[in-house]
């Protein structure tokens, strides 16, 4: 009886949750300024009309080149997500724990690691410190751990479900993708390769060796800290991982922490053209100084060359089991099977 009492308040809050969902699909889901939007319309720079609305004046002719790769990104995703596909589950308010908050520039940001999350967080924090009219600092002057303290900045899943839907349907929502296989690659390179993921390499590390290195080494059994790329890719193919817990957000496909085909996202930016999209983006906030980090000079081979080195050695079964584990992402953000890949 204990258990079913506990349990309660949190089906009450899903069933609330997929309550308001439904209304918002069934409204109009077109660039209209609500009138939520009308009551805080002072605050806005432009006009006093709030991004989402800029963002969607800006689709009426003439257009800039910009604005129109934006509008075709809002069309694919959409004709993709209208494929017929399986009975999906409700969403639960834990679903919407990556999707932060920005109440005073009416802004809702699904963060993907891997694709500049820690960049995009600290342009939000420098935003809120605006807001409170503190000077609007440089983003690139947050620390790392300070983008990512837990509660440093509100998710959606903070509030009840009227307040969610209102948010959803008034503000600005956005996420940052990446080719899959590079933002893969980039997961093991920064987790497993890297001296400063020791924490990470003995939580996950360990557990690969474990599972999948017969007659391990001691050290290796306790430390994770030599992990090869082939045994990295069949861990996340082990069907064991994913019942034992989900996968972890660094490797996590985006569609399942953003679930793009049940929330409206106004604005789907690219790691490809990551500095045009984020000026374009910030263009529509009204943020004059504001700026987003620029990328250091890479030292490195370029992303695409570092993933095919690791899929080089990758068996072609391998390979395409992988593209069927990540087939809604590279279908959902329009990218095509790398080159590389030896399934043909």
């Amino acid at each position: 009886m204990a258990r079913r009492c506990c349990g309660r308040p949190r089906v009450l809050a899903a069933a609330g949750l997929c309550a308001a969902l439904l209304l918002l699909c069934a409204g109009p889901r077109a660039g209209r300024w609500a009138p939520a939007d009308r009551a805080l319309g002072s605050r806005w720079p432009h006009a006093g009309k709030s991004p989402r609305q800029l963002l969607y004046d800006l689709d009426q002719a003439p257009r800039s080149a910009l604005a129109e790769v934006h509008r075709q990104r809002r069309a694919l995703l959409r004709q993709a997500c209208a494929r017929p596909p399986r009975r999906p589950r409700p969403l639960r308010p834990e679903d919407l724990r990556h999707v932060l908050v920005d109440d005073a520039h009416g802004l809702l940001y699904c963060y993907v690691p891997k694709v500049a999350c820690t960049n995009w967080k600290r342009v939000l924090l420098a935003l809120r410190a605006r807001a409170r009219g503190d000077a609007p600092g440089d983003p690139r002057a947050i620390p790392a751990r300070e983008a990512h303290a837990p509660g440093r900045l509100p998710s959606l899943a903070d509030f009840g479900p009227a307040e969610i839907a209102r948010r959803l349907r008034d503000y600005l929502a956005f996420l940052f993708v990446r080719e899959p296989f590079e933002r893969l690659a980039s997961a093991y390179r920064n987790k497993f390769a890297r001296p400063h993921s020791e924490a990470f390499r003995r939580r996950y590390g360990t557990r690969i060796v474990r599972r999948l290195r017969p007659r391990a080494r001691p050290d290796a059994l306790a430390r994770g800290h030599d992990v090869r790329f082939a045994e990295f890719l069949a861990y996340l193919l082990d069907p064991r991982t994913r019942r034992e817990e989900p996968f972890n957000e660094h490797w996590e496909r985006a569609h399942a922490l953003c679930h793009p085909c049940r929330l409206r996202y106004d604005l789907v930016g690219k790691f490809e053209t990551l500095a045009q999209d984020a000026d374009f983006l910030l263009g529509l906030l009204g943020a004059p100084g504001l700026r987003f980090p620029a990328a250091p000079r890479p030292r490195a081979p370029p992303a695409r060359e570092q993933a095919a080195r690791l899929f080089r050695d990758i068996s072609p079964l391998f390979q395409r089991r992988l593209l069927d584990l990540y087939k809604m992402d590279f279908l959902l953000f329009n990218y095509s099977a790398p080159p590389y890949l030896r399934i043909r």
